[in-house]
C-alpha cells in the first residue's frame, strides 16, 4: 500500500521567464505527466491514488539544464514517470528551450529521495 502520492515539477531558474510563462510551463509538465501515466498500465493505480488524495503538486527550482537532466535520469532509473518540457518558442523563449520537468505521480518517499533537497519555487 502506497501512502502519499504526489507530483513534483522542477523549473529552471537560469532562464528568464515571466510569471505567466512559468505558470504555463508548470501546467504543461503536470498535464503531460498525467497523459503519460494514463498510457502506462503500471502507473494508473498511482494516478488514481494521486487524484483521490487531492492531486498534490510541489514546484521546485533547479539552477541549470544539467541539473534538470540529472533529475530526469535519476527518476527514470527507479521507474518514475517523467515529462521534459520544451517551449514552442512562440512568445518569450527560443524554440526548443527546455524549461521544466514533471515527475510523477509517484510515492512521496521515492520523489523525496530525488528532489527533497531542492528549494521550493
Amino acid at each position: 500500500m502506497v501512502d502519499e502520492v504526489k507530483m513534483v515539477i522542477a523549473v529552471r531558474t537560469d532562464i528568464k521567464m515571466s510569471k505567466g510563462k512559468l505558470a504555463v510551463q508548470v501546467a504543461h509538465a503536470a498535464v503531460e505527466c498525467v497523459f503519460l501515466c494514463m498510457e502506462d498500465p503500471k502507473c494508473k493505480e498511482l494516478l488514481y491514488l494521486w487524484r483521490k488524495q487531492g492531486q498534490k503538486k510541489i514546484v521546485v527550482k533547479v539552477n541549470s539544464l544539467d541539473e534538470l537532466l540529472a533529475l530526469k535520469s535519476q527518476a527514470e532509473k527507479i521507474n518514475i514517470t517523467t515529462a521534459l518540457i520544451a517551449d514552442a518558442g512562440l512568445t518569450e523563449l527560443p524554440p526548443g528551450t527546455i524549461t521544466a520537468l514533471g515527475l510523477g505521480p509517484a510515492p512521496s518517499s521515492m520523489l523525496d529521495k530525488i528532489t527533497g533537497h531542492l528549494k521550493l519555487l
